[in-house]
């Protein structure tokens, strides 16, 4: 085996290794630093990373040492102060229901109520493709990031559509749920992809040829989330019926059912190293979960209503929750202890990620607002203000430096710092 370059990866940090097998056939390797902060000792970290890794030879030591140190940079959080509103777009005739980033950021997706989805691009605010053909809501849509050069659209019509993002071409229309498509995912190699249906089931279906691979049959209620381990080999469901399913995307078999909620599960997620995920459920906790045993480690409460969205942060040592409380909680993973309390929004909020430094969290609320709060602090440091109805929907861009906000007044706004 012969390492033939270097790759970086910022979010969560780490190296990826390309190296080339005796046959000249190339395959990755990746060496996971979600530890790394801009204070780490950064000799301390090579060393380890060149006794244990037969692939780095002493000689490549100056080069690692910079390649660490350019991600250590990336870290560190640049406070440039507030963003302003850099475009309001006058999205769709009726309401919109997802917008969401590509990897790099320069084009972003809405979808619609008026049945289609729009593609635009970031700086100019430019209407670039408008992809038609769906007969009612569509309501999931999502980039096969980190390539983007694909497109899935989940309808109320019960179908879901691959687009190309370059030149809106239909490829494949997916046919086979019996009721809407609610949620929907690329897996990490853009090569499957899963559907989530109010029928109660999710499918799993082949990018390329448009075929079902498996139907995952057991919840008793519908799906309304779903996500991707990052090594793509299993996917979460969360549902009505108070459960989270864990499958094997190989077979389409259940590994576990997540068993513990008194309430349907609004949201789940898996964390980076695939290890645990959480569910937010209306029955106003959160759970973390251990994969591989199928047990509960936490169950975070503290909210007094639903929660209706939790997410990690990238490198998963944070969580937060959302909740019709108005508040968001941010909690420590591995002790379950809630660090800050973000309290300001005036009505429920319904969506909330971190920025992919993660000293950041946005929130989306029905008061009309998107907030940014410090994570440590849990201060609010602004207040996104100028929709005139609910948001529903809130992104970062890939370096955290760009937002979109979707709201029901039926605009999309980016902001930028």
């Amino acid at each position: 085996m012969k390492l033939k370059r270097f790759l970086l990866r910022y979010y969560p940090p780490g190296i990826i290794l390309e190296y080339e097998l005796r046959d000249k056939t190339r395959e990755l390797k990746e060496i996971d630093l979600l530890h790394l902060t801009p204070d780490s000792d950064i000799d301390v970290i090579v060393n380890q990373i060149v006794f244990e890794e037969p692939l780095i030879t002493e000689s490549k030591k100056p080069h690692l040492r910079r390649l660490i140190y350019k991600l250590m940079e990336k870290q560190e959080v640049h406070d440039s102060g507030d963003f302003f509103l850099f475009k309001i777009l006058r999205a769709h005739i009726l309401p919109l229901t997802n917008c969401a980033f590509n990897k790099s950021g320069d084009k972003f997706i809405t979808g619609s109520y008026d049945r289609t989805c729009k593609v635009w691009n970031t700086m100019s605010g430019d209407e670039l493709l408008t992809l038609e053909g769906h007969r009612n809501v569509v309501y999931a849509i999502a980039f096969n990031n980190p390539y983007g050069d694909k497109i899935i659209t989940g309808s109320f019509d019960k179908t879901c559509k691959l687009w190309n993002a370059e030149t809106g071409q239909l490829y494949h229309t997916y046919r086979g749920h019996a009721t809407e498509i609610v949620c929907l995912s690329f897996n990490p190699h853009g090569t499957m992809l899963a559907t989530g249906s109010m029928d109660n089931t999710a499918r799993l279906w082949d990018v390329e040829s448009g075929e079902c691979l498996h139907t995952l049959l057991g919840h008793t209620a519908e799906i309304v989330s779903l996500d991707f381990d990052t090594q793509g080999q299993r996917i979460i469901t969360g549902s009505f019926d108070n459960t989270v399913k864990v499958w094997d995307v190989r077979n389409g078999r259940c590994i576990h059912t997540l068993s513990g909620h008194q309430g349907e599960i609004s949201s789940c997620q898996f964390n980076f190293a695939s290890d645990l995920c959480i569910s937010g459920s209306i029955d106003r906790t959160c759970k973390v979960w251990d994969v591989g045993s199928g047990t509960c480690v936490h169950t975070l409460r503290g909210h007094n209503d639903e929660i209706l969205d939790v997410s990690f942060n990238t490198t998963g040592s944070k969580l937060v929750t959302a909740s019709a409380d108005a508040n968001a909680r941010v909690y420590n993973t591995m002790t379950g202890a809630c660090c800050a309390i973000l309290n300001g929004h005036e009505g429920e909020i319904s969506k909330v990620t971190f920025n992919p430094q993660g000293s950041r969290v946005l929130t989306a609320s029905s008061d009309k607002t998107g907030r940014i709060w410090d994570v440590e602090s849990g201060e609010c440091l602004q207040v996104l203000e100028g929709h005139t109805d609910e948001i529903f929907s809130c992104a970062f861009n890939y370096d955290g430096d760009t937002i979109i906000t979707g709201s029901k007044d039926n605009t999309c706004r980016i902001w930028k710092c």
